[in-house]
C-alpha cells in the first residue's frame, strides 16, 4: 500500500533517493523497482534486516532494472549520515508525527536534498487522526507512538520555513480511516473483534487488487479521500 505518488514526486531511473523512516520498506521497494538508487534508513535494525533481505530477493528475481542499487542504513533522523545535497528525492512517509524534535528532522531532510530536488512528506490527516485520539489513548500513548497531530497549513508553513516550496498536496487512504476508528472504539489490540476482522479482510482484498472488489474499493476511495483520507501527502521542492 503506497502513500506517495512517485510520478508526482518526479522520480526517475538513476535518481539517488532516501526513504527516511522506511519501516518495512514499502516505498523503498517501489522506488527500487522504478530504477532508483535507494537508501532505506530506519532506527529499527530488525525492520532493516527484513528490508535488506527483500532487496536481495528482488535482485535475484530480476524485478529491478540493470544498474539500480539499494541498501539499508541504520540511523537517527536528527543526524543523517549523509553529505549535504546527496539525494535527488527524499521520502518521509508517516514519520514526523513520531519525532519530538520534528523541526530538527525536517532540517536534516532538507540538508541532504540537493537544490532543486523534490521531497514527499506524509502525516496522518488532522480530522481522522483527531477522532482516533478521542476514541482511544492507547492508539497514540505507546512507546514510539504519535506525539502530535498536524494541521496541514501549519506543517506546510514549517516546511516552507525550512527552505522548501510546496508543489502539490493530496489526501489518501479514505478506506483506512473508518478501520482505525473501529479499532480505537473496540480496543486497538482487539484484532479478533468481528468488525475489525471483516474490515481488515476488505482492506487486504483492496491491497491485493482482488478481481471484482478492487473496482468497488477504488471508486469508494475516490469519493472518501477528499473527505476522510487518513493521510495528508505534501510534495515539495528545495529552492535552487
Amino acid at each position: 500500500m503506497l502513500t506517495v505518488d512517485f510520478d508526482r514526486l518526479g522520480l526517475r531511473p538513476g535518481d539517488r533517493v532516501i526513504d527516511m523512516g522506511c519501516g518495512a520498506g514499502r516505498h523503498a521497494f517501489e522506488m527500487y523497482r522504478r530504477g532508483a538508487d535507494v537508501i532505506a534508513l530506519d532506527a529499527d535494525a530488525d525492520e532493516l534486516h527484513g528490508v535488506s533481505e527483500l532487496f536481495a530477493a528482488m535482485r535475484e528475481a530480476g524485478e529491478v532494472p540493470d544498474g539500480a542499487e539499494a541498501d539499508v542504513k541504520q540511523g537517527d533522523a536528527l543526524s543523517l549520515p549523509f553529505a549535504d545535497g546527496e539525494f535527488d528525492r527524499v521520502v518521509a512517509a508517516e514519520v514526523l508525527e513520531h519525532i519530538p524534535d520534528d523541526a530538527g528532522a525536517i532540517a536534516e531532510l532538507v540538508r541532504v536534498l540537493r537544490p532543486g530536488g523534490t521531497i514527499a512528506v506524509t502525516v496522518p490527516r488532522y480530522g481522522p487522526e483527531r477522532v482516533c485520539w478521542a476514541l482511544s489513548t492507547a492508539y497514540h500513548e505507546v512507546e514510539g507512538g504519535h506525539v502530535r497531530i498536524y494541521r496541514g497549513s501549519e506543517l506546510v508553513a514549517q516546511l516552507e520555513r525550512a527552505g522548501l516550496v510546496l508543489e502539490g498536496r493530496d489526501h489518501v487512504h479514505g478506506l483506512h480511516a473508518p478501520y482505525w476508528w473501529i479499532k480505537c472504539a473496540v480496543g486497538v489490540t482487539n484484532d479478533r473483534h468481528p468488525l475489525v476482522r471483516a474490515y481488515h479482510q476488505l482492506l487486504v482484498w483492496d491491497i491485493m487488487r482482488t478481481r471484482g472488489i478492487s473496482r468497488l474499493t477504488r471508486g469508494a476511495e475516490r469519493l472518501l479521500d477528499p473527505v476522510i483520507g487518513k493521510s495528508l501527502v505534501l510534495y515539495l521542492r528545495k529552492s535552487a
